[in-house]
């Protein structure tokens, strides 16, 4: 019972459209008969509401609704039999749903059934005329190619809506990925640079050079764990960058970001609980784009909000909260919704990269958070810092 339920379900929509159908209806067929000097019978006038009550199921179950309004579309011409030919409004909205939300084939024969259906009764015969008939399938026609054309309008509209999603997608790649080619590049030159110290002093300070040694080792790990990451991203086509390589950034410059906000207008809070402890470079710069593109979103779309960023360390993990109060701001509807915008698919990208969790979504009481967890693996002898060259 349940599942039959939840396939009638019905929107206020439907609602509104099946009112206005039966609305419509009744005034144009009242209009019509009393031109002609007949009545509106009371047969006709609830067969005409009942047909448009049919309506709040036009999305589940469009083929039933059609038939249902069909037959019940012969009582009014039965019961006014010098009525003019008419095709009515439930009529239409019965037709494109079929139309719409029904195959190709379905849609066809469903559309060449209605033809000769609907003048039935018209004008006092049983059989149709052929001004009916004329008439009714021009009027199908019109109705069915309008589902059509907006059937293909949204197919391309969708289209296009993944064709951006799947640049944006594709540029943030890229984008990690040069970021990911300057940390590894710092590594292996630290790795050149320690493997030459450590031979110098080799022969006279054993200490040093196992020093040495030891740094290399966990470098060389750090390197290898990037390498990794960078090889699972994709970099077709990426057009070289003629900038030089800027210091790549980490969860050390939270500070500047929040100074930043603070500076644009946007009354920020930045709280930061747990050890403080270096962080692996590419979780450093994730926390970091993380916390720049959701301030960013504040300024853009919650007006004049506050915002809080909390940075919490955890054994083998960290987190990171951005959310704003949306004061000022639009109705929460007007809000991007979680997964959308390109900014959110960057968020994800990275998140995904380092093995960790996204959240992103409109709060129950206004405004927005964006919160995420990152694995941090444990490491020997400390990560080098995060901020590289």
């Amino acid at each position: 019972m349940d599942k039959g339920a939840d396939r009638l379900r019905w929107t206020r929509n439907d609602a509104l459209v099946a009112i206005g159908a039966a609305a419509v209806d009744l005034l144009g067929f009242s209009l019509g008969t009393r031109t002609e000097g007949m009545p509106l019978t009371v047969p006709a006038a609830c067969a005409l509401v009942a047909a448009a009550m049919c309506l709040l199921a036009r999305r589940s179950r469009p083929l039933a609704v059609l038939a249902a309004v069909l037959l019940l579309g012969i009582v009014p011409n039965l019961a006014i039999p010098d009525a003019a030919p008419h095709f009515s409004l439930g009529l239409a909205v019965a037709l494109y749903s079929v139309v719409r939300f029904s195959r190709p084939a379905v849609a066809g024969a469903a559309a060449a059934l209605t033809v000769p259906l609907v003048p039935l009764g018209q004008g006092g015969r049983l059989l149709p005329g052929g001004w009916a008939l004329v008439a009714s399938a021009a009027a199908t026609a019109l109705v069915a190619g309008a589902a059509l054309a907006v059937n293909r309008w949204q197919r391309e509209v969708a289209a296009n809506q993944a064709l951006q999603a799947e640049r944006a997608v594709a540029e943030e790649r890229r984008r990690i990925a040069r970021e990911l080619h300057d940390i590894v590049a710092h590594h292996i030159t630290a790795m050149q640079l320690m493997a030459g110290g450590a031979r110098a002093n080799l022969a006279h300070d054993t200490a040093a050079a196992r020093e040495a040694l030891v740094t290399l080792e966990d470098s060389g790990r750090i390197a290898l764990r990037e390498m990794r990451q960078l090889l699972d991203v994709l970099r077709a086509g990426e057009e070289p960058d003629e900038t030089p390589p800027a210091p790549q950034p980490g969860a050390a410059d939270l500070g500047r970001i929040v100074t930043e906000s603070r500076l644009a207008g946007t009354e920020t809070e930045f709280t930061v609980d747990g050890t403080v402890r270096p962080l692996p470079p590419s979780v450093g710069l994730t926390l970091f784009r993380i916390v720049q593109e959701a301030l960013t979103n504040t300024r853009k779309h919650a007006g004049q909000a506050r915002a809080r960023v909390r940075l919490t360390y955890h054994p083998d993990e960290v987190f990171v909260e951005v959310c704003d109060d949306g004061a000022g701001a639009p109705p929460p509807a007007a809000r991007p919704a979680a997964g959308t915008g390109y900014g959110l698919i960057g968020m994800h990208e990275r998140v995904a990269l380092q093995g960790g969790t996204l959240e992103a979504a409109a709060r129950d009481g206004g405004g927005f958070r964006v919160a995420a967890r990152l694995p941090v693996p444990a490491a020997r002898g400390g990560e080098g810092g995060e901020r590289h060259r």
